[in-house]
C-alpha cells in the first residue's frame, strides 16, 4: 500500500513506527493509502529548516523569486493530468471539477509572477523640508498554511504561492483526507528551483494544527475549515501574537426574483448545489424564491431535473457528481437530512439509501431536495456540506434579502434577476462578502481576493490577490533627512 510521507528541507521524510491514517478511495470504499502523522517534534524540525533557509531566499531580488514562481507554474501545467487524477482519486470529484480547481490555483500562481510590482512600497519626496518618506514590504519569516480537504490542489496554491513569492518560507499541513496533491505540488516547487527548506509539508491532524498555531517561530497562519475550527484557530493563534487568516463555513443563498431567467437559474442552481457533491464552500445549498408562483415553478423544475443528474465515479465520462469523501462525512450529511425532516421540512427528493451498481461500497449519496425550510431550523442554520438543496420561501424582495443578511455566515450569495435596478439594490444591501449576479459560484478571479463576512472569516485580510501580499508581509515605514553640506561632501 502506498505511504504518504512528509516533505521537509527538500526531501521526503518518514518516521519508523509513526501513527498512520487511512486515505480512502471514495469510489470503492477501500483504503488506497496510508498517511503518516507528524507531531510537534517533527514540526519543530521543519520550522528549523525553514528558518535556516528563509533569509537567503528573501535576499534574492524580486525578479529572481518571480522566475522561480514562473517555473513552478510551468511544471504544474506540465503535470496537470497527474495532479487532477490525484485530486479526484482522493476526493471523488469529477475530473472536470478537479481541472477547474487546479486552474483557479494556477491563476493565483500566475498573478504572483508579478511579485516585483506587487511587493513595491511607496515613496514621497519632500514629505517635509529636506525629508523623504518611504515604505518597505518585508517578508514575515516562517509562515504556515492549513488547507481543507475539499480543494486539495487549489487552496495549497492560494497559500503557498503568495507566501514564498514575497520571500517567506512555508509549512503546509494538508487535510488528512486528501493529502497527496499538496505533497506533489511541494515536490514540483522544489523541482522548479525553490531552495530546500522554503516549502515543507508536515502531515497530521488537529494536534499538528494546534502545534502550528502555538509555535513561536511561525509568524502567520492561513487556514480554511469549518466555522468552529476557523474561530478556534484564530483565537488560539492570535493569543500567541500571530497574524491569522482563518476562513470558516458557508451557507450560501441563491435568491430568485420573479423576473429571473428560469432556464438559466435552474441550470446554475443544479451546478451550484450538486457540483463536487456539494462539498465546497462556494456551493449553493439554499435557494430563496420570491413569491409562491416563483417557488412552485422552481420546485417543479428541480423535481424534473434532479433525477436526470448522472451519479458515478470520476472515471465515467458521463457522470456529473461523484461520491462523498469519507464514510464519516456521508453519515453526517445523512444525519442533517433526517434532522430537516424531524424539524418539519418537506423531503421532496431523498438521496439516501441508494447504491451504485459495481460500486456498492463507495460513499455515494444522491442529490436531495428539501422544501419549506425555515430560518429557525438547525438544518438551515448549519452548513451541511453535501448534495442537499433546501428551499426557503419568501414573499417579498425584502424578506428574501433578510435570509442572507441575518444568517450568521456571510460567505457568498447570488441573485437571479433580469432587472438591473433590483440587482444593484441587492448588491448594495446584502451583508455578504462575495456576491454573484446571475452567477452561481462567485469566486473572485485571481487578481481580486477571496473571503466572506461574519462567521465565514476571522481576520481582516482575505485569500490571494493584493490582500495576500499584505498578509504575508509587514510594512516598514522610513522617514529620512540628510543634512545639506558638511566636510564629507564639500557642498
Amino acid at each position: 500500500m502506498r505511504t504518504i510521507s512528509h516533505f521537509i528541507n527538500g526531501q521526503s521524510v518518514t518516521r519508523a513506527g509513526a501513527v498512520t491514517t487511512p486515505v480512502y478511495d471514495p469510489i470503492t470504499g477501500q483504503v488506497q493509502a496510508s498517511m503518516e502523522h507528524g507531531d510537534a517534534a517533527l514540526l519543530a524540525e521543519a520550522v528549523a529548516a525553514a528558518r535556516a533557509a528563509q533569509p537567503a531566499w528573501a535576499a534574492n531580488n524580486p525578479q529572481q523569486r518571480a522566475r522561480g514562481i514562473f517555473k513552478f507554474k510551468t511544471l504544474i501545467e506540465e503535470h496537470k493530468q497527474e495532479l487532477v487524477h490525484l485530486m479526484s482519486s482522493e476526493h471523488g470529484k469529477m475530473l472536470g471539477d478537479s481541472m477547474g480547481e487546479l486552474q483557479r490555483g494556477l491563476d493565483v500562481v500566475e498573478f504572483m509572477c508579478g511579485v516585483p510590482h506587487l511587493q513595491k512600497g511607496d515613496f514621497t519626496q519632500g514629505a517635509g523640508p529636506g525629508v523623504n518618506a518611504y515604505s518597505i514590504r518585508e517578508p514575515l519569516g516562517v509562515v504556515a498554511g492549513i488547507p481543507p480537504f475539499n480543494f486539495p490542489g487549489m487552496i495549497p496554491l492560494w497559500m503557498l504561492a503568495p507566501a514564498i513569492a514575497v520571500g517567506n518560507a512555508i509549512i503546509l499541513k494538508p487535510s488528512e483526507r486528501t493529502p497527496t496533491a499538496a505533497v506533489r505540488l511541494v515536490e514540483l516547487a522544489h523541482e522548479a528551483g525553490v531552495p530546500p527548506g522554503i516549502v515543507n509539508i508536515v502531515l497530521g491532524a488537529e494536534d499538528v494544527g494546534q502545534a502550528i498555531t502555538d509555535h513561536p517561530d511561525i509568524k502567520a497562519v492561513s487556514l480554511i475549515g469549518s466555522t468552529a475550527v476557523a474561530k478556534s484557530a484564530y483565537a488560539r493563534g492570535a493569543s500567541h501574537g500571530k497574524r491569522m487568516q482563518c476562513l470558516g463555513g458557508a451557507k450560501n443563498h441563491g435568491v430568485i426574483l420573479p423576473d429571473a431567467d428560469l432556464d438559466q437559474a435552474i441550470a446554475d442552481i443544479l451546478a451550484g448545489a450538486f457540483g463536487s457533491a456539494g462539498e465546497r464552500c462556494m456551493a449553493m445549498p439554499v435557494i430563496v424564491p420570491v413569491g409562491r408562483k416563483t417557488a412552485d415553478a422552481v420546485r417543479e423544475r428541480l423535481v424534473q431535473e434532479i433525477p436526470k443528474l448522472q451519479i458515478g465515479p470520476f472515471t465515467d465520462p458521463n457522470a456529473q457528481m461523484g461520491p462523498i469523501v469519507t464514510p464519516a462525512n456521508k453519515k453526517k450529511i445523512e444525519g442533517y437530512i433526517q434532522l430537516a425532516v424531524d424539524e418539519g421540512a418537506e423531503l421532496v427528493i431523498d438521496g439516501r439509501g441508494r447504491t451504485l451498481p459495481g460500486h456498492e461500497e463507495g460513499f455515494f449519496l444522491w442529490p436531495t431536495l428539501i422544501d419549506h425550510a425555515t430560518r429557525s431550523m438547525k438544518s438551515y442554520q448549519d452548513e451541511i456540506f453535501g448534495p442537499v438543496l433546501q428551499i426557503v420561501r419568501a414573499e417579498t424582495f425584502e424578506e428574501a434579502l433578510s435570509y442572507p443578511n441575518f444568517h450568521h455566515e456571510g460567505n457568498a450569495v447570488t441573485v437571479f434577476t433580469q432587472s438591473g435596478d433590483a440587482a444593484q439594490r441587492f448588491v448594495a444591501e446584502v451583508a455578504v462578502g462575495m456576491v454573484g449576479v446571475n452567477f452561481p459560484l462567485p469566486t473572485p478571479v485571481g487578481y481580486y481576493s477571496h473571503g466572506g463576512w461574519k462567521d465565514s472569516a476571522f481576520g481582516d485580510l482575505n485569500q490571494y490577490g493584493d490582500d495576500s501580499i499584505r498578509f504575508f508581509t509587514r510594512t516598514k515605514n522610513v522617514t529620512q533627512r540628510w543634512p545639506r553640506g558638511g566636510p564629507a561632501t564639500g557642498l
